[in-house]
């Protein structure tokens, strides 16, 4: 009744709402014998209201039920919907950029749900849907061909899969049977040429979704981003077809783009997306206030935060959260979906607030930041004292040609050793520009000896290519205390993307479960570890670079002094 009755006054405008529930009353009366069925009244009403196609067709995606775990939409999809009608129905604009954070199901609200539509309807005779991965398309093409033949739909359109085998159907592609295709492909897949051949007629996609396009490969450097989003203008848009006009009648729209996505970097495919005129933006984050504004001046949460971070705590997560139930209305706030838990959100955002931002806030303006927002520092006395369970030397080396170069790279030393509270300790780090060979390998031998706990050696392969790790081993064997100690060296090529590695340790350093040495790590180590805002927009990151290979390092190598536990003979009544 009430989606009738919206109906009936979007077609009539001058009509007032009593006259609409009245008109409403009379084809409800008049289509009785035939609501749902074929042809019925539903099956009109969905034609002309996407909302109403979603909450009764697909209502096993969205509707919360006894046997589902579906959570009540919030106002936020209800708007994404009716910015959907407007450009498919109205034909409003022919491009559309949705920019949503993780866990807002935007793959169901608008890719599934639009596809299922767009074809329902035949708007769309072919649809090609574009994800990262040809496993992310294949789930596509899996979770519209689920939508498109459940039990609502077939009551009132009939079946559109075909059972006689005749058509195109597998995991990629689905062909139905009122004559429409549904064909997805993976970021690496080229579309160029792509078409749909049924009976004499032969159709360009008319509707183009691309669904999390992008992937880590694709932010690696600015030429990598680039490439993605030229690609997207030449070849991606290229296959569709414009409007076509007959005596000033639009005949066939143009091809529609959908774009859904979470930026992951400042320039990347989607946040260049969102800054193409051509495209009209819906953008949303989690909540709509400053995150770091709030959790900082916010009482409560800076003590969650100091209980979450408490090593002392046998198990601090558990407690910090009992803290937030007791306090929970001075804590809560208000975020874009009740699905959305405050709680596990606050937590995100203190382990990981570069990532958060990215994800959740949609937000990659605040990438050039500073990354490290405090450092906690100890005597070299107090962090000795401690039982060390791991210790491993890193190293990440420079050429020793060129160091004058401003821009050059240093070499960066870190020792760091996980102590039996759990905390990790930087002991020793330094940053130097290095000019000679012979140097570089005397000072990763005299910290050898200088740190007889050292069992691990990393070494980036990079620069030397081996040469370096092979002169460190040769004098270890001609050193009769070093050769003693069967010290692993690891020498690996680094080929991770380095934002993304040292995002791992923000949180740690920033809350303290990292310390570093007040003597023996460098102030021009510790100040390029502050100083790092991303590597597109710092000077320097050897220091930030190599902390994160230990920290990350030490997380993997297995301990070698492990304490034998014993257990008292008694409780095996021996």
């Amino acid at each position: 009744m009430v989606y009738l009755t919206k109906n009936i006054l979007k077609r009539n405008p001058g009509t007032s709402e009593d006259q609409a529930k009245d008109h409403a009353l009379i084809l409800l009366k008049k289509h009785q014998d035939n609501l749902f069925g074929k042809n019925s009244l539903s099956a009109t009403l969905a034609y002309d209201s996407f909302e109403y196609f979603c909450l009764y067709y697909l209502q096993d995606f969205f509707v919360p039920k006894e046997n589902n775990i579906v959570t009540d939409l919030s106002p936020v999809h209800y708007e994404i919907w009716q910015l959907l009608e407007q450009m498919l129905l109205q034909n409003t604009h022919n491009k559309q950029a949705f920019i949503l954070p993780r866990g807002m199901g935007k793959t169901t609200i608008v890719n599934i749900a639009v596809t299922a539509w767009m074809h329902v309807f035949k708007r769309s005779v072919f649809t090609i849907i574009l994800g990262a991965r040809e496993l992310d398309a294949a789930k596509f093409v899996a979770t519209t061909k689920k939508a498109l033949t459940n039990d609502y739909i077939k009551n009132s359109f009939g079946d559109f899969e075909d059972t006689l085998h005749k058509r195109t159907d597998n995991k990629l592609e689905f062909e139905l049977t009122n004559d429409t295709k549904i064909m997805a492909f993976s970021a690496n897949s080229s579309v160029r040429g792509t078409q749909y051949v049924t009976g004499e007629m032969i159709f360009r996609p008319t509707l183009v979704v691309a669904d999390d396009y992008i992937s880590e490969a694709d932010i690696l450097s600015s030429e990598s981003k680039n490439k993605k989003y030229l690609r997207w203008q030449k070849e991606i848009e290229d296959v569709g077809s414009d409007a076509v006009y007959r005596n000033g009648k639009l005949i066939r729209p143009s091809t529609k783009f959908i774009v859904i996505g979470t930026p992951l970097s400042q320039g990347d495919f989607i946040d260049s997306i969102s800054n193409d005129p051509t495209y009209k933006t819906f953008h949303r984050s989690v909540v709509n206030f400053d995150v770091d504004e709030y959790f900082e001046n916010h009482k409560y949460w800076q003590k969650f935060k100091t209980i979450l971070f408490d090593s002392s705590l046998e198990d601090s997560l558990f407690e910090a959260k009992s803290f937030y139930q007791d306090n929970k209305k001075e804590m809560d706030f208000p975020t874009i979906w009740e699905k959305y838990e405050i709680v596990e959100l606050a937590i995100g955002y203190f382990n990981k607030p570069v990532a958060f931002k990215q994800e959740k806030m949609c937000d990659v303006k605040s990438v050039g930041d500073k990354w490290f927002k405090s450092n906690r520092v100890e005597p070299m006395q107090e962090i000795e004292s401690h039982e060390f369970t791991k210790t491993m030397l890193t190293v990440d080396p420079a050429g020793v040609k060129n160091v004058s170069n401003k821009r050059s790279d240093y070499f960066a030393f870190t020792l760091g050793s996980i102590a039996d509270n759990g905390f990790k300790y930087i002991r020793k780090a330094t940053i130097d520009k290095i000019t000679d060979f012979d140097k570089y390998i005397h000072t990763v031998i005299s910290t050898l000896h200088g740190y007889p706990d050292i069992t691990h050696v990393y070494v980036e392969k990079n620069t030397y290519n081996g040469l370096d790790v092979e002169r460190m081993q040769n004098e270890i064997n001609q050193d009769q205390s070093l050769r003693k100690r069967n010290i692993t060296f690891i020498n690996e090529m680094q080929r991770k993307n380095k934002d993304e590695k040292i995002s791992t340790i923000v949180s740690d350093v920033n809350n303290g479960r990292v310390i570093f040495c007040e003597d023996r790590v460098s102030k021009e180590y510790l100040n390029q570890v502050m100083e790092f805002s991303g590597q597109n927009f710092s000077l320097h990151d050897d220091a930030a670079d190599s902390l994160a290979e230990c920290c990350n390092r030490l997380d993997e190598i297995e301990e070698k002094n492990k304490k034998l536990k014993t257990i008292d003979r008694r409780i095996l009544g021996i």
